[in-house]
C-alpha cells in the first residue's frame, strides 16, 4: 500500500510539472497595427506590434520592405492600400491593412492616381446639386429664363431622356481616356449641333428639344486622350463676348483628342471644371443652341458628375 501511494504521488507530481511546463511554453499570438505620417509623396510607417519577430510590408505600388519602421517614397500621387504581415514568436502571422491618400491633387481626384490601374470612372448624377443649371454662356453663367433653377433631381428623366445618366467617362493617370455610350449608342448632345453636323439624321431622342437638348449617335474614339490644366485663361466662342469671344480667367479645364468629350456633345468640346472632390465634380459644358449664331455658344450646362464605385 505504501509503495502504491508513493507511485501515485510521483505520478501526480510529474503531471503537475508537465502541466506547468506546457502552460509556460504556450506563446500568445502576435498583435499588430499601423501608424503613418505623410509629407508630400514620402510616408513614414511605424509597426505597432507585440510578440513579433519579422515584418513584411506591401506598399500597394509594387514595392515591399522587411524593415520594422520603413520610410517609402511613392513615385506618383494617389490612393494606396498598405498591408503589413507580421510573424510572431510562435510562427503565426497577422495581417494589418490601411488605406492612404498620397499627394492628392485635382488630377489625382480626377484619375484615381498612379495606383489606379483601371482609372477613375464618372457619370452624370441624377441627384443634382444646388448649383446645377441650364445657363446663358455669359461671364456669370446666369440661369436661363424659364428653365428650372436649381435643376430638380432626375430632371432629364422627366423629359424622357433618363439614358443620359447611364453613360460613363473614364480618366486614366497616364492621360488616356475611354467613353461608354451604352446600348443606345448615343450621347447627350445639342439639338442644333446635330442638325448642323448630321442634318438631324443622328438624333436618337429629341425629348429635350424645348431646351435645345437631345441624344445623338456617337462612336467613342479608340485610343483617346485628355488634357487637364489646373489654371489658365480659357477663351470661349460666345454671343455674350466682345468680338464673339468670352474669356474665363484662371479656369481649370478639360480638353480631349479628336472628337471626344465629357458629358455633353456639342461644337465646344473643351469644358471648365468648377469643382472636384473624391466623389463628385461639377463641369461647365457649352451649348450652341441657335442656328443663327452657330458655332458661337449661347448657353451652358452646369452639371455635377459622380464617381462610379
Amino acid at each position: 500500500m505504501k509503495k502504491f501511494l508513493i507511485v501515485i504521488s510521483i505520478f501526480l507530481a510529474f503531471g503537475t510539472i508537465l502541466f506547468q511546463s506546457c502552460k509556460e511554453e504556450k506563446i500568445d499570438p502576435p498583435k499588430a497595427s499601423i501608424f503613418y505620417s505623410i509629407v508630400d509623396k514620402q510616408v513614414a510607417f511605424t509597426a505597432l506590434t507585440k510578440r513579433v519577430v519579422t515584418w513584411n510590408w506591401d506598399f500597394g505600388d509594387g514595392n515591399t520592405s522587411n524593415e520594422m519602421n520603413p520610410v517609402h517614397i511613392y513615385e506618383g500621387g494617389g490612393y494606396y492600400t498598405i498591408i503589413l504581415t507580421s510573424t510572431g514568436e510562435d510562427g503565426s502571422t497577422v495581417d494589418s491593412e490601411v488605406s492612404i491618400a498620397v499627394d492628392v491633387t485635382p488630377y489625382v481626384l480626377l484619375t484615381g492616381g498612379s495606383g489606379s490601374a483601371n482609372g477613375k470612372t464618372w457619370k452624370l448624377t441624377s441627384t443634382h446639386s444646388s448649383k446645377d443649371k441650364l445657363a446663358n454662356a455669359d461671364a456669370d453663367l446666369t440661369p436661363v429664363d424659364g428653365a428650372p433653377f436649381p435643376l430638380p433631381n432626375g430632371v432629364f428623366g422627366m423629359i424622357g431622356m433618363s439614358e443620359v445618366y447611364d453613360d460613363t467617362y473614364t480618366f486614366f493617370y497616364d492621360g488616356s481616356y475611354s467613353h461608354d455610350v451604352k446600348s443606345d449608342q448615343a450621347a447627350f448632345a445639342g439639338l442644333v449641333f446635330e442638325y448642323m453636323t448630321t442634318g438631324g439624321a443622328g438624333i436618337v431622342n429629341s425629348g429635350g428639344s424645348d431646351f435645345g437638348l437631345c441624344t445623338g449617335l456617337y462612336s467613342p474614339e479608340q485610343g483617346a486622350t485628355f488634357t487637364y490644366v489646373e489654371k489658365e485663361d480659357f477663351p470661349v466662342p460666345s454671343v455674350y463676348g466682345p468680338d464673339g469671344v468670352l474669356t474665363f480667367k484662371n479656369a481649370s479645364t478639360l480638353d480631349f483628342s479628336g472628337t471626344e468629350f465629357v458629358g455633353f456633345m456639342d461644337n465646344q468640346r473643351k469644358v471648365i471644371v468648377q469643382e472636384i472632390t473624391d466623389i463628385s465634380m461639377r463641369l461647365v459644358m457649352f451649348v450652341s443652341a441657335s442656328p443663327d449664331y452657330y458655332p458661337l455658344n449661347t448657353n451652358a450646362l452646369v452639371l455635377t458628375f459622380e464617381a462610379v464605385k
